[in-house]
């Protein structure tokens, strides 16, 4: 049996409690996590990393940029244009996850998130 290699997650959230959820929900399913904490960082960190993450996780409310704006950023990168983004927030508005769609967003998930949920998100968008 060949080992797969192991998928690397980039999470951007302003929250530093959020990003402990994330990491240790995403590091306990086999995932590396790199992470920003706010629009601004995230970018920097996707533009830095290496190997690319495969996968955006991104919350929408956080300071400097927020998730409309990663996503505008991201989409506007020929390197990681199509790098799957999902928007990871309190949100539930419908205008805003239109908003979403439109700039890019792979998908949207509602806090608090339920580890599962978010592994099988990750799967669906990275096969």
């Amino acid at each position: 049996m060949t080992e797969t290699p192991t998928l690397r997650v980039l999470t951007i959230d302003d929250s530093r409690t959020m990003q402990s959820m994330l990491r240790n929900a995403l590091e306990g399913a086999g995932y590396e996590v790199i992470q920003g904490n706010d629009g601004v960082e995230g970018i920097e960190v996707l533009e830095a990393a290496t190997p690319a993450p495969a996968v955006i996780i991104t919350d929408i409310n956080m300071p400097r940029l927020d998730g409309f704006g990663v996503i505008e950023a991201v989409r506007k990168m020929d390197r990681f244009r199509h790098l799957p983004v999902i928007v990871l927030t309190t949100e539930s508005d419908q205008e805003k996850k239109a908003r979403a769609r439109a700039a890019g967003a792979t998908g949207w998930i509602i806090k608090p998130f339920n580890s599962d949920s978010l592994v099988s998100a990750i799967r669906r968008v990275t096969q």
